[in-house]
């Protein structure tokens, strides 16, 4: 069935316009006023709300084995979920392990997704160790449409690399057009704070942060800098939480090095005094790199808004306050890291961001859906309203008041991060290649409709 969406405010990176949309053959093919068309066709009046194209969340974890434990959600939790805030693309991060072989964990994360998720998806391919093999598998999965690699410069001894292996990672993905995503914290650094903290007795959940401080991140950054300027290679980082670390950055780019930057929507509205709470409420803040002092959030809302941050993902990364966060109650470095909220970015942005002036609509567009595309080679298909592009398109409601609550979450896990927050607008109607996956709140598509999404070297 073909879909009109008639009279809406249509918002881009760039434009901001009322039009009708016409979509047929799960593209878009048509935008103009007073549209006539003829035949089987699903009309959606827009009138009074916003068309934004479906947003692209660059940086999440759905099957994640960590400490010991598996994240709650699955494709179908995560892709309903995804779907009711907006997301119509998911790229998520594959992350096996040391020992594990990297072809057969790829085609491992491949099969938890096809023919579950509701929502279109992507890969990160984790690189967390490199030898000749590697190099070999990590071709194959390149040549596959998993154009962009992961890896951890955090996590000593399970998902880290060493510096040689840094090294070889960047050479091969310069040399095959590929970028690097990166998490940024100096491995050595934390594990000795650890420790530290640990040994005078310091083991609830508000010692995380204090293990892994700004300039822990800032010299994880500065680190990879380094490495990407002497290779040549593009990289990308992951959850940028710090004035410190987007310095170090924005320091290197001014040298003419290909970065880009990602900040995730935790960092920008949550800080540490939440990863504080007592009675272990803290454990459900615990994030990696963590909450920081409140001062950085205007400083990201800021770079935001200059588009120096060229991304705002979720690091989405579920797991139970009961049973699963609990693993940490005696030992902080033992809290599996994550904070659930591939649900809610969206709806945070625009009250947070768009509706507290901290940023315009455009932006809210660029940060979520358009940069991310380009990036990561789905632009023009995916990140953009016009003719061709996939007919992912969200009709937001700027009118709707609610709150947020683990009670009507779509998200498998038994806490919200915001709950009752209040929440000024949330989408209304949700499409995928021209198919109604969700409307105002409820997810109402069709399971495993989601498809892989092939993306192509870039060739820098």
């Amino acid at each position: 069935m073909a879909l009109l969406i008639t009279n809406g405010r249509i918002v881009t990176s760039t434009d901001d316009y009322v039009a009708d949309i016409y979509c047929e053959d799960q593209q878009i093919t048509a935008i103009g006023s007073n549209l006539s068309v003829a035949g089987d066709v699903e009309t959606i009046d827009a009138g009074g709300k916003l068309v934004f194209p479906g947003f692209i969340d660059p940086h999440v974890h759905i099957y994640l084995p960590f400490m010991g434990t598996y994240a709650k959600d699955d494709y179908e939790t995560a892709s309903k979920a995804a779907l009711v805030g907006g997301t119509t693309t998911l790229i998520e991060m594959c992350c096996p392990s040391r020992g594990d072989d990297p072809l057969e964990a790829y085609q491992l994360w491949k099969s938890k997704a096809e023919g579950r998720a509701a929502c279109d998806y992507s890969f990160h391919m984790g690189v967390t160790r490199f030898d000749s093999q590697t190099e070999v598998q990590l071709r194959q999965i390149v040549a596959d449409g998993t154009a962009s690699f992961k890896i951890f410069l955090a996590y000593q001894g399970a998902l880290g690399i060493d510096d040689t292996e840094l090294f070889q990672t960047l050479q091969l993905a310069r040399q095959l057009g590929v970028i690097v995503t990166a998490h940024c914290e100096n491995e050595t650094l934390v594990a000795q704070l650890q420790a530290q903290l640990l040994a005078a007795g310091q083991t609830g959940p508000e010692y995380h942060q204090p293990s892994r401080p700004p300039r822990v991140e800032a010299e994880g950054v500065h680190h990879l800098m380094s490495f990407a300027e002497l290779t040549g290679a593009h990289v990308y980082i992951v959850h940028t939480s710090c004035d410190e670390a987007v310095q170090a950055a924005l320091a290197a780019r001014y040298r003419g090095v290909p970065v880009w930057i990602e900040t995730v929507a935790p960092h920008l509205v949550l800080d540490r005094t939440y990863a504080e709470k007592p009675d272990f409420e803290g454990a459900k803040y615990v994030m990696s790199p963590p909450l920081r002092e409140a001062r950085h959030q205007p400083i990201l809302w800021d770079a935001l808004r200059w588009r120096l941050i060229s991304t705002v993902a979720t690091d989405h990364a579920p797991f139970d306050f009961q049973g699963q966060k609990e693993m940490g109650r005696d030992d902080f470095t033992l809290i599996p890291n994550g904070i659930p909220s591939v649900e809610d970015r969206v709806n945070l942005l625009y009250t947070y961001g768009v509706e507290q002036n901290r940023i315009d609509l455009n932006t809210l567009v660029d940060a979520a859906s358009t940069q991310a595309a380009k990036i990561f080679g789905l632009y023009p298909r995916k990140g953009t309203i016009q003719l061709g592009s996939d007919a992912d398109l969200v009709v937001y409601d700027p009118d709707y008041r609610g709150k947020i609550s683990a009670a009507t979450q779509q998200m498998n896990v038994d806490y919200s991060a915001f709950e009752g927050w209040q929440i000024s607008g949330r989408p209304s109607v949700v499409t995928v290649r021209g198919q109604v996956q969700a409307r105002d709140g409820q997810f109402v598509g069709t399971l495993g409709r989601g498809q892989f999404l092939r993306r192509q070297p870039t060739h820098f």
